[in-house]
């Protein structure tokens, strides 16, 4: 089964506040992302964002200049069908970031939660961070969010790699400077614990 196939089903079989990183609002998210720019017309891109509601509160917040990639026609159809008639207002990207040709220096902030630990194989991260550095602006911020260290080994049925705040700043390298980071400890709907690295970084 491929990726995207794989992750049509996960979102065909489950209600979106039942999957296991369902929150009804991304507080540490939005906190980071309002850190880096208050310009509401700030270009930010949600990677992996699906049924997310990140976009939900970021249009409430006034941010008019947002994109949601996702490689999950379903996901991302959920969520349009949320936002009812201000999904218009929302650019959406239905690829995988392995393949995906987004502009070039387009976005202020790129904010992933739980995409990029899904990479488990060197080459995937090395053209992930290639694409990461040609399409944010110089100054723009990368917010990623993987499972920390005491955090699982697979997720969804996937195998996923943990970080620690250094693994994570060695996978960006030099072209990125780490601004912020903290830990997240939550609780999934089925009772389990999983901490979240969050980073923010600033491209140089």
């Amino acid at each position: 089964m491929d990726s995207k196939q794989h992750w049509e089903d996960v979102y065909r079989s489950k209600a979106p506040d039942a999957v296991s990183w369902y929150r009804p609002h991304l507080d540490i998210s939005l906190t980071l992302i309002c850190e880096a720019v208050s310009d509401r017309n700030a270009a930010i891109i949600d990677v992996g964002g699906g049924e997310s509601t990140l976009v939900d509160d970021l249009l409430q917040r006034g941010y008019r200049n947002l994109t949601v990639l996702d490689m999950s026609a379903i996901a991302l159809d959920t969520t349009k069908q949320r936002l009812g008639s201000i999904a218009g207002q929302v650019t959406w990207v239905e690829s995988d970031i392995m393949v995906v040709d987004l502009p070039e220096h387009r976005y202020d902030v790129w904010r992933d939660r739980a995409v990029f630990h899904f990479l488990t194989e060197p080459p995937q991260r090395d053209a992930y961070t290639r694409l990461l550095t040609r399409t944010l602006k110089q100054g723009g911020r990368a917010i990623i969010a993987t499972f920390g260290p005491p955090g699982p080994n697979r997720c969804s049925g996937l195998d996923v790699r943990r970080h620690d705040v250094q693994q994570l700043s060695d996978e960006f390298g030099p072209n990125f400077e780490l601004v912020t980071s903290t830990l997240e400890d939550r609780h999934t709907s089925a009772g389990s614990s999983q901490q979240f690295l969050y980073c923010s970084f600033r491209k140089l």
